[in-house]
């Protein structure tokens, strides 16, 4: 079997040490890769543990686009081919060519490309792919969820040749790690779960554990990651001018010199994707001040026995808006239909994800704050304590709605989360139905405990026990970081039919 790998930035690394599991232990020796970053690309090209057929670098691809002309005829063919249902959704999935983002900091948002800029772009990549898998004829592709013009279109074209495909899903529980066929839902959980339902619950032989994670997580909520516990503090205020402390000048300069010398001397300085120090620092100070007059008596305190709904807003720009909830990716505008589809009487509490507490503008929250019926909570304060006391508990596509559910709260999303398998869940795709699908939850709605235990035990079944998270943005120790994988590579061998079942492996 030969596997085609995403291989994306700093998850490449990642994505490395499961392929040397696979082919350690399961004897696999074909792997290609589509890779993210020049510096990635050379590390690929030079480590000796796995020999790739080939490699493609999106960064080389990307820059083509400068010497293509546009061929009408051949995005008309890829669209009808390869539409979902047209070819915008694969522009518009990406940070760097619609936003400039990534390269650039939040609430940057201005593109460096012309509309027929990005018509070449998506041409030289999806010309660029359909060559790659014609050549190499991969069995199964692996990925994350696609966030990029080239990894979305090597999705979808994957997916049309037949490939069968490995996506990497995150399922909200405590270091759990699962692949799913599809990048909007876990469809190994829910084949397992419509078994459970019917089965009944109780004869499901994660059952027991189910349950007792369900108990503790109501007793004690807690993130699914340890990369998400404390956020609060880490970008707290105070924690943002820590840089001024005597103590830290030398290590702040430090620190942009080498940003500097590394610009200037590397290969990579011309990419698309590479940042450029100056835009850094002036992104970086535009921050600073930001955070130093923007939290002056902006935020709402919590009033006791007040009726309310919860919303907590989420990172920006990345796929659990671009990808799983595109037309309803501004949420000051969602904000607004939630708030005046609730009940008189019932406030709107409205909370910002710690981590982008500190890139938001004042304009940003001044927005929010004039709607009359919301309270907008300081970040700092427990999200759990604010779903706990919630009559309603309103999502995107973030883990706060599954949370939401695990604390037996009325729950109502308004994109492609994974969770919302479970009927308990809401799931409003047109916004004029907002006002009726409130009224009925806060109406009528019971938690079903037995449908809850069904969908978390059909996770603990489907997945496997690794903080990827962690691993992916924080492990420095390679030995550790690849023996933690080790259980994740047994997973990914199931789905490829090489065990019957995980129990196997280990």
């Amino acid at each position: 079997m030969k596997g085609c790998f995403v291989l994306q930035r700093r998850f490449a690394y990642i994505a490395h040490d499961i392929i040397v599991h696979l082919n350690k232990k399961y004897g696999l020796t074909q792997f290609c890769g589509y890779v993210f970053l020049r510096s990635t690309y050379e590390f690929l090209k030079t480590q000796k543990e796995i020999n790739y057929t080939s490699l493609i670098l999106d960064e080389d691809i990307h820059n083509r686009y400068k010497d293509e002309i546009i061929d009408m005829e051949f995005l008309s063919h890829l669209e009808k081919e390869y539409g979902v249902p047209n070819l915008w959704p694969y522009l518009a999935v990406d940070r760097i060519i619609i936003n400039d983002q990534i390269v650039r900091e939040y609430p940057h948002n201005t593109s460096r490309y012309s509309h027929e800029d990005m018509l070449k772009i998506l041409q030289v990549n999806a010309k660029a792919i359909i060559e790659f898998l014609d050549k190499e004829k991969p069995d199964y592709l692996f990925t994350t969820q696609p966030g990029g013009v080239g990894s979305y279109l090597l999705y979808h074209i994957a997916k049309k040749r037949g490939i069968k495909t490995l996506v990497m899903i995150l399922p909200s529980i405590e270091n759990k790690i699962t692949l799913s066929e599809d990048y909007d839902f876990i469809t190994g959980a829910d084949e397992i779960y419509k078994r459970n339902l019917e089965n009944g619950i109780t004869k499901s032989k994660y059952y027991s554990v189910a349950k007792e994670y369900v108990d503790s997580f109501k007793n004690k909520p807690r993130a699914y990651s340890k990369m998400h516990t404390g956020l609060e503090k880490k970008f707290s205020l105070s924690h943002q001018f820590k840089f001024l402390m005597p103590w830290n000048y030398f290590n702040s300069f430090s620190w942009l010199c080498k940003l500097f010398v590394r610009h200037w001397i590397s290969n990579d300085r011309n990419d698309y994707t590479s940042i450029n120090p100056w835009n850094y620092i002036e992104d970086h100070i535009k921050r600073k001040l930001r955070n130093l007059f923007n939290a002056r008596g902006i935020y709402d305190a919590p009033v006791a026995d007040e009726p309310y709904a919860f919303f907590g807003l989420h990172l920006e720009p990345e796929v659990s808006l671009l990808l799983l909830a595109p037309f309803v990716a501004d949420q000051v505008w969602l904000t607004k239909q939630i708030a005046r589809s609730l009940p008189v009487g019932y406030k709107l509490y409205v909370k910002d994800h710690p981590h982008m507490a500190i890139y938001r503008p004042s304009l940003y929250y001044k927005e929010l704050r004039k709607i009359p019926n919301v309270r907008l909570i300081n970040p700092i304060i427990s999200g759990y304590d604010l779903i706990k006391d919630s009559k309603l508990v309103t999502s995107i596509t973030g883990s706060i709605g599954f949370e939401g559910a695990l604390l037996g709260k009325p729950v109502i999303t308004f994109g492609n989360a994974f969770y919302n398998r479970m009927s308990s869940i809401s799931h409003c795709k047109t916004i004029e139905e907002l006002p009726k699908i409130i009224k009925n939850k806060l109406a009528n709605f019971k938690p079903n405990e037995n449908e809850l235990l069904a969908y978390v035990s059909a996770i603990f079944e489907d997945s496997a026990n690794v903080d990827m998270l962690y691993l992916w943005e924080s492990e420095r120790d390679e030995i550790k970081k690849r023996l933690a994988l080790a259980e994740f590579a047994d997973l990914f061998a199931q789905k490829l039919g090489l065990l019957h079942n995980v129990e196997n492996a280990k």
